[in-house]
């Protein structure tokens, strides 16, 4: 059947992240080839539909001015339509949106962690996880992932763990990365400045993140710029100072206080070593008597 966009109620669009790229993609497919496959709603009073899955084609047809989407309908209450839809999606989505889902079953529907650990064939701890996933994350962190400012992946590795220490720093953070759209190795380089910096490091950091991130990258300039026998001479130097160290410890009497199955690996470990810098020593020799 056909429906009028006005017609659409739009309740769980926030339990799935946008990626604005796809959905450029998929406005272009809409206006070539015209809507291939039909959304699908949920009949609710009021001659209205709720959409359970297809929000991003909804998107699509508002941008072009559409007035009219092809659906389908489920005879099916909205909770069984929200638990059928993500079952035929076999696991699509990440961590969060699995939190978003469970979080929206669990206050609107009132189903019980016990409950939804049944419906969806995991464990309670696992249902557990993600609900306290979204309770951790600040809701504008959470928005920025919803809206593909921040990547779902960036945001569980590194802010899910920040907001966790300090939900301010994680919001503040979020607000200054979004508009620089990142990578989550850049991302990495401020959390591990924010961890480990000063309060003048982590102010920059809040503040400025682009200048902090083009000043670690100014650090790494020198070591590329530098000539094949520097980059050698620093590594025997380092090799030098390890051992110093090693030998240290051992005069210390390290060997003594060793654990049970301890003393084994170390004379492994040295043995590995030793093979290592003899054969680094043989072929210094080998290359400096070399004529050519």
């Amino acid at each position: 059947m056909e429906l009028d966009l006005h017609q659409l109620d739009l309740r769980y669009e926030g339990l799935r992240k946008r990626s604005p790229r796809q959905e450029r993609q998929l406005a272009a497919s809409l206006l070539e080839q015209g809507q291939q496959m039909p959304i699908v709603v949920v009949a609710i009073d009021g001659g209205r539909f709720v959409v359970i899955d297809g929000y991003k084609r909804v998107r699509a047809l508002r941008k072009l001015a559409r007035d009219r989407v092809r659906a389908t309908t489920w005879a099916v209450d909205e909770a069984e339509a929200l638990l059928l839809e993500r079952l035929m999606r076999a696991g699509g989505e990440d961590a969060l949106e699995q939190g978003w889902l469970l979080a929206e079953l669990h206050e609107r529907f009132a189903l019980s962690c016990e409950e939804l650990a049944r419906r969806f064939d995991k464990s309670k701890s696992w249902v557990s996880r993600r609900l306290s996933l979204v309770k951790e994350l600040p809701e504008p962190v959470q928005a920025q992932v919803r809206a593909g400012e921040i990547a779902a992946h960036t945001a569980m590795k590194y802010l899910v763990p920040l907001a966790r220490a300090n939900a301010a720093t994680a919001t503040r953070l979020c607000a200054a990365i979004a508009p620089l759209k990142l990578t989550t190795r850049q991302v990495g380089l401020l959390y591990g400045g924010l961890q480990s910096g000063t309060d003048k490091t982590r102010e920059l950091i809040l503040a400025t993140p682009q200048v902090y991130l083009r000043a670690c990258e100014a650090q790494r300039q020198p070591e590329a710029a530098k000539s094949d026998c520097q980059q050698l001479l620093d590594d025997l130097r380092a090799l030098a100072a390890i051992a110093r160290r090693a030998r240290r410890r051992l005069e210390q009497g390290l060997a003594q206080r060793l654990l049970p199955g301890e003393p084994e690996e170390v004379a492994r470990t040295l043995v590995e070593a030793r093979s290592a810098t003899v054969a680094l020593f043989t072929r210094f020799d080998q290359e400096a008597g070399h004529a050519g």
